[in-house]
């Protein structure tokens, strides 16, 4: 398989997409190092080539950057992984723009209430990150917990959302 992959300038800094050639996002996040981005694929689903190209993905994150928070909702994506890693990705992506869940109301929302350290797992297993916005998890005392792509970024990200 062939991936595109480009990177665009936002407020949060560089942001990578790499895309299928359906346009459907395999994994993304806030770096310039198309390896970093890459190494969130699991090896056996990493594409055989890249090329550098515009992806269809990329004006969503434009949009939503503009203040669209929900043009992210309309992009495809792919992901590898368990029946219940894929039922945690589908539900985070359910959890609208502005609101957070804890790890634990994150693990009720996909079915497993005692599935808590699962609930992170699934999190930082996340590669096509805003477009499946695991940002919008956080730890039972509200802190704001681990981010692949820095606290900062997660940090910016919530305020944008809670803003808007």
């Amino acid at each position: 398989m062939t991936a595109m992959i480009q990177t665009i300038d936002t407020p949060d800094g560089p942001f990578t997409l790499l895309a299928d050639e359906r346009g459907r996002v395999l994994a993304s996040g806030w770096t310039d190092a198309p390896e970093a981005v890459l190494a969130r694929i699991a090896p056996a689903a990493r594409p055989d080539r890249l090329e550098r190209g515009q992806t269809d993905a990329a004006s969503a994150v434009r949009a939503y950057y503009a203040g669209d928070l929900r043009a992210i909702d309309a992009v495809e994506v792919v992901h590898t992984g368990t029946p219940l890693q894929r039922r945690g990705w589908a539900a985070l992506r359910r959890i609208p723009p502005g609101r957070a869940l804890t790890y634990t109301a994150f693990a009720a929302a996909f079915g497993s209430p005692a599935a808590v350290r699962a609930a992170a797992s699934i999190c930082a297993r996340n590669a096509p990150a805003l477009f499946v916005p695991c940002h919008r998890v956080l730890r039972a005392d509200g802190s704001l917990g681990g981010f692949a792509w820095g606290l900062e970024v997660k940090r910016a990200l919530l305020d944008r959302e809670r803003a808007a």
